[in-house]
């Protein structure tokens, strides 16, 4: 099949992507003046970025908002549509949280650098080139743009043996998940002839020559989509990075990408892939289930705050991509409900790691945290919010989102899966609520003074965060209806 003429450039495009243009541009400007700015005056650096997440947030919505600007531009390479906006624009939500949270951490420390957040700004396009792919060219550019920074921040702390580990594990592991999602999407184009995802389910949907090689594609593609997903059994990287990198750091690789990757699987699967579903269904319902099993049975054994989270991820990825499998406006909305709803919990999760560190001290462990009712009630609070919202406690939007997956689960005829996922909820809930206990009923490992971040403005977000937890569980009708309304494309 040969590839279409590629259309004239209009000023529509350029609109169309005008958020992107400004951030990337805004972040070459911005290190430029890094260099300029003094050490001790690195906070400088902080507020440019965040002023730059915001403004670009801001024409996101804008953009949002004109009809005319929907559909492809650059000849189908950009795609612009509901899914693409709330996607990104929650990616850009959760990266400003990252980095309203990693500024106490960074400077305890002494990580204060301008790479941190150049790093962040250029992870954050690529993340948004993810979300408006409408080509394999596109959404690779954007996967790697995301992954190549990430490695790179994850050996932030360079005199740091354990983080300098983790990023060589988390590197070798992504190239090797890079080159088989790379090596999947040349069987695609192999046998459809095309890059264009809209091309490619054409392609699919008549009588080809080459059905084989497309099953071999998606083979490699559900694997590529799995690695980045953190879902088992490829998620070697997701412990070791979460607990060698510095919590800064962490906290960024566990919220927004987890946006990203679903943005990128709804671009492969639904846009490119969607006649081909009976195929790539049950490869992500072995992955599921075998998220399910072992990020929960894991999780367990952990005494480590960072790995216990990191496993916690691995289930919480198995409860996502059960959307996934449901497929249709149904699966795909209640999954990206749930990539939004997990990015914001799992940031407020690392928040409180960072609230509980303090110069020289890493709250790591969990036992860090007892008897911390009994030195701060609001604090031992939040704690318990966003653990009963990990666990799934109605009422948090954690339950929420892992209704919506569930019903999606069982809407694409899983209730098989729908039931195991049920069961292993339960029992993830042990590890969560034995952070609660030791937090209200053990006794404090020191009778000092609770010592906690000097930044009001950390702590008026990360507490708006947490109780965003509750508002969303009671009324996150709104969001959901959003979600469905963007993937129906209403």
């Amino acid at each position: 099949m040969a590839n279409p003429i590629p259309s004239p450039v209009s000023m529509l495009d350029f609109w169309a992507i005008l958020p992107e243009a400004f951030l990337a541009l805004s972040a070459c400007i911005l290190l430029l003046a890094d260099l300029y700015i003094p050490k001790d005056k690195k906070a400088a650096t902080h507020y440019l970025s965040l002023l730059v997440l915001v403004i670009t947030a801001v024409l996101v919505w804008r953009n949002g908002q004109d009809a005319s600007l929907f559909g492809s531009a650059f000849s189908g390479m950009f795609v612009r549509d509901g899914v693409a906006t709330i996607a990104k624009f929650f990616i850009l939500v959760s990266s400003s949280l990252v980095l309203v949270y990693a500024k106490p951490s960074l400077e305890m420390r002494g990580l204060m650098t301008g790479e941190y957040y150049l790093l962040i700004l250029f992870s954050v396009l690529g993340m948004m080139l993810m979300a408006s792919s409408g080509s394999m060219l596109t959404i690779y550019l954007g996967l790697e743009l995301l992954a190549l920074c990430s490695y790179a921040l994850v050996a932030l702390d360079r005199d740091n043996g354990l983080a300098s580990e983790a990023a060589m594990k988390y590197f070798v592991l992504g190239a090797m998940a890079s080159g088989m999602l790379l090596y999947g999407m040349s069987m695609v184009y192999g046998a459809t002839g095309t890059l264009d995802l809209t091309g490619i389910r054409g392609a699919i949907n008549s009588n080809m020559l080459h059905p084989t090689l497309v099953l071999f594609g998606i083979v490699f593609i559900v694997i590529g989509i799995a690695f980045k997903f953190g879902t088992a059994p490829f998620h070697m990287w997701v412990p070791d990075v979460y607990q060698g990198a510095p919590t800064a750091v962490a906290l960024f690789v566990g919220s927004a990408p987890k946006i990203a990757a679903f943005a990128m699987a709804y671009r492969l699967l639904e846009n490119a892939l969607g006649n081909a579903s009976q195929h790539w269904a049950n490869m992500l319902a072995v992955l599921s289930l075998l998220s399910l099993i072992l990020g929960n049975l894991i999780a367990i054994a952990q005494t480590n705050f960072k790995r216990m989270l990191a496993y916690s991820t691995v289930s919480h990825v198995g409860f996502l991509v059960l959307g996934l499998i449901g497929g249709g406006v149904v699966g795909f909305s209640a999954s990206l409900f749930y990539a939004i709803g997990y990015a914001i919990t799992a940031a407020a999760a690392f928040g409180l790691i960072v609230l509980m560190s303090r110069s020289g001290f890493e709250a790591e462990n969990i036992e860090d945290f007892a008897g911390l009712n009994s030195r701060n009630s609001w604090y031992a609070f939040l704690v318990l919010v966003v653990m009963g919202s990990l666990a799934g406690v109605p009422g948090f939007i954690g339950f929420l989102i892992k209704l919506e997956v569930l019903m999606a689960a069982i809407n694409g005829k899983f209730l098989w899966l729908a039931l195991i996922a049920g069961a292993f909820a339960v029992v993830g809930a042990f590890y969560y609520l034995r952070v609660i206990k030791v937090v209200y009923f053990d006794a404090p490992k020191s009778d000092a003074a609770l010592v906690v971040p000097n930044d009001w403005v950390f702590r008026t977000v990360l507490g708006l965060n947490v109780l965003a937890l509750i508002g969303l569980g009671l009324f996150g009708g709104p969001l959901l209806s959003w979600c469905q309304r963007a993937v129906a494309g209403i």
